[in-house]
């Protein structure tokens, strides 16, 4: 992963906050350093404050408090077509009137380039996106992959060192969505480029970033690696947010560092990792991933709590079955397993033991 120590920030947000109307803050008090040639996907829900920070950074909108800079230089009071940075959205915003290689060539002329220059930086772009044959064609001849790719060489074009997406692969199908966000990755990789990107796809974060920062009414719940996120949320938002989740509610009956039993409101008790509980009697959620739940008790370590299910739903999903079942209370706890040779196809009604390993169980805030 890249590197994002402080010293070597390129993109820094500091103490910056955002109102539109003087009294709510769209953007609470947001810190955040990125390294040069880093991937940083903002994600959220609606009106979490992600794009607005985008907006921001590309000079699109103001930041009402804090400072904003590029390269060690502050921004906040530098015009948008100065600021060297790529843009591309969801609309590919090309010109329908233009040919692709117009297009491109459009920031160029902006910036007086000589023609001649123009002109090779433009196949140059081209040939990035794999679209060097398309120059002649208009946006209406090329089909929805195809204007994307040149919504991204047209951000390319003038060797943008900071290109910020805003819901690029949005207009997309999904298996189109799918490939293009490979390919994105794939380029940007191979140029170095910086990427801040938006969207509030939680595949496309984790598929495509080094970093992802989660945000919830404006302010970062945590930013890390997808990775991190994922097997690591430090709350009960991020948990949720991030990939399918499970929660069952109870309260602390032991706590020691590193390890905390956790009696659920029916009456079970397991042992988890404590997050966001520090006391006994703190009520919690406690997270537990679908595909970490165990049929296969003997799997568990010694000693691992299990819990009491009952089958609800089993649904064939072709490389995997997902079995919801009623655990503690909660009718819609979800079970994933892989499809494998001699796997069990459990019946509603059935009655089973269930467990998972204390290090996958995290207890959260309540």
């Amino acid at each position: 992963m890249v590197s994002s120590d402080i010293d070597s920030a390129f993109v820094e947000f500091d103490h910056v906050q955002k109102s539109y109307d003087g009294e709510t803050l769209v953007v609470k008090n947001l810190n955040l350093s990125m390294a040069k040639g880093e991937f940083l996907t903002m994600l959220g829900p609606s009106g979490s404050g992600k794009t607005t920070c985008l907006m921001m950074l590309a000079g699109f909108e103001t930041a009402t408090h804090g400072d904003i800079r590029l390269g060690g230089v502050s921004i906040n009071n530098i015009s948008p077509h100065k600021r060297g940075i790529g843009m591309v959205f969801q609309n590919y915003a090309l010109f329908p009137h233009m040919t692709v290689a117009e297009n491109l060539s459009f920031p160029l002329d902006v910036r007086r380039m000589p023609k001649a220059e123009r002109e090779e930086k433009v196949m140059r772009a081209l040939d990035m996106v794999q679209m060097g044959e398309f120059g002649g064609r208009r946006p209406a001849q090329l089909s929805g992959g195809q204007q994307q790719r040149i919504a991204l060489a047209r951000a390319l074009v003038f060797e943008a060192e900071l290109v910020l997406m805003d819901e690029p692969l949005g207009a997309l199908d999904k298996q189109l969505r799918e490939h293009m966000q490979f390919e994105i990755k794939h380029i940007v990789d191979g140029l170095g480029i910086t990427v801040v990107y938006v969207t509030h796809d939680q595949t496309e974060a984790l598929t495509m970033s080094d970093r992802v920062a989660v945000f919830n009414d404006g302010v970062i719940q945590q930013i890390a690696a997808p990775d991190e996120l994922y097997e690591r949320p430090r709350n009960s938002f991020v948990a949720q947010f991030i990939g399918e989740n499970n929660t069952l509610t109870g309260s602390v009956t032991k706590i020691e560092e590193g390890a905390a039993e956790v009696t659920l409101d029916d009456g079970e008790v397991i042992d988890t990792v404590p997050v966001n509980v520090s006391a006994v009697g703190d009520r919690t959620r406690v997270s537990i991933r679908p595909e970490r739940v165990e049929f296969d008790l003997s799997r568990l370590p010694p000693g691992a709590h299990t819990v009491n299910a009952e089958v609800m739903e089993f649904i064939y999903m072709g490389d995997t079955f997902r079995t919801r079942l009623r655990v503690a209370g909660n009718d819609e706890f979800i079970a994933k397993t892989r499809n494998a040779p001699g796997q069990n196809r459990l019946r509603p009604g059935a009655k089973l033991k269930i467990g998972w390993h204390p290090q996958d169980c995290r207890a959260l805030d309540a």
